[in-house]
């Protein structure tokens, strides 16, 4: 099942021609995070120009992501939208070159283009108008500078709802060209057995009862006598419900040990995903809350207030490890359909997973409560929804 990716992309010009950028955002169909951004100054130029620079910058940028995935553009230039589709001549000549260069991004019937109306792409205009605010400054726009999704409410705060509506609201050119919104609730058709994510957060490390970060990037403990039992405790519990068919697991240690105390007792292999492993805490490995607060206060705010801002030392923002998480869980639902998937991962892994199952803002994951070896569970349908069923269950360690 290739995995699905919305790019929203505009243009501008301050004289058509004249001073001109473009801006482009990658989204999360389900959850509507933006996973990246583009924007630049390009010059004096056309809005039409402008507006085809920001498409070619989109796709690019869902290519860097997943060169695999189906794209869906959303644009509200009619012109770029028709031209692209095959509807319109192309007759501009600066346009063809760049039309060309959009076309050789994905391969032909991976791309599909919809109008929206301007207010549904304000993401996109925003980045735009920023590009051409720092020309105007003498410089190029930085992605650190990016206020667009904080600006517009647009992005991570949509819930699948409000998406749903949106879709619903579309002009009927735009809504032939859509995949139709999935339906959801007591009148969905039977779509066949979910594939279900059973998400086990490893059992418990030296470091875990004195609350210090512990991510990829520190020493990769082993589980501590304490979690030891709480790992075979969580294994007794899935032998006991017979519905786990495989075990994946992060590559971390602990994870790893956890798995296998699983796997052992369900006589299956333990396989190893790459994407599921922890935030890399940077500087902060190691050191408990109260540590980080007094050494780098600055750099815990900023962390605290926004997903984009990683760690001090080079570790990974939220927004990083949610679209590796992402990455994993598309990979895992395709190789596993209809099947149920015990996931032994970390805390952000585990309420990634949640938060954008439910369409949650990244915030979220600060208003969640996972308990070393809970378990959670996901269910992802065919038709794109997903339902949680399960939150930091801990019956069995009691």
């Amino acid at each position: 099942m290739a995995r699905t990716l919305i790019v929203e992309a505009d243009g501008g010009s301050r004289g058509n021609p004249g001073p001109a950028g473009y801006g482009a955002v990658v989204l999360d169909p389900e959850s509507g995070e933006a996973l990246a951004e583009a924007a630049e100054f390009i010059g004096t130029a056309t809005n039409n120009v402008a507006e085809y620079k920001g498409l070619v910058a989109g796709l690019r940028a869902a290519h860097t992501l997943d060169p695999q995935a189906r794209v869906r553009v959303r644009m509200d230039s009619k012109l770029v939208v028709e031209q692209m589709s095959g509807r319109w001549q192309i007759k501009h000549p600066d346009m063809k070159p760049l039309a060309a260069e959009a076309r050789s991004v994905f391969p032909a019937g991976q791309v599909t283009y919809e109008w929206i109306p301007r207010a549904r792409n304000k993401h996109a205009d925003r980045l735009a108008n920023e590009a051409m605010d720092a020309g105007k400054a003498g410089r190029q726009w930085e992605p650190r500078d990016s206020r667009a999704a904080l600006d517009t409410g647009t992005a991570s705060a949509r819930s699948a709802a409000a998406r749903a509506a949106d879709e619903a609201a579309e002009t009927a050119e735009a809504a032939d060209a859509a995949p139709s919104a999935p339906a959801a609730g007591w009148g969905a058709p039977d779509l066949g057995p979910p594939a279900t994510f059973v998400l086990l957060r490893h059992g418990e490390t030296a470091l875990t009862p004195e609350k210090r970060f512990s991510g990829s990037g520190g020493t990769d403990p082993e589980l501590s006598a304490a979690g030891r039992r709480q790992a075979e405790a969580a294994a007794a519990a899935l032998a006991a419900r017979g519905t786990v068919q495989v075990v994946v697991s992060s590559p971390l240690r602990r994870c790893r040990e956890t798995a296998g105390a699983v796997a052992d007792r369900l006589g299956l292999e333990v396989r190893i995903e790459e994407g599921l492993r922890e935030t890399d805490f940077g500087a902060w490995e190691g050191l408990t809350f109260a540590e980080v607060r007094e050494r780098f206060p600055e750099d815990l705010d900023a962390w605290l207030g926004s997903a984009r801002v990683a760690p001090t030392g080079g570790g990974e923002s939220f927004a990083t490890v949610a679209r590796r998480v992402a990455v994993a869980r598309d990979k895992l639902l395709a190789r596993y359909a209809g099947k149920t998937v015990l996931l032994v991962t970390h805390v952000t892994p585990v309420k990634t997973l949640v938060r954008l199952a439910l369409g949650a803002p990244p915030e979220s994951l600060f208003r969640m409560e996972l308990s070393a070896a809970s378990l959670s569970a996901v269910a992802y349908f065919s038709d794109g929804n997903a339902s949680v069923r399960l939150l930091n269950d801990t019956s069995h360690l009691r």
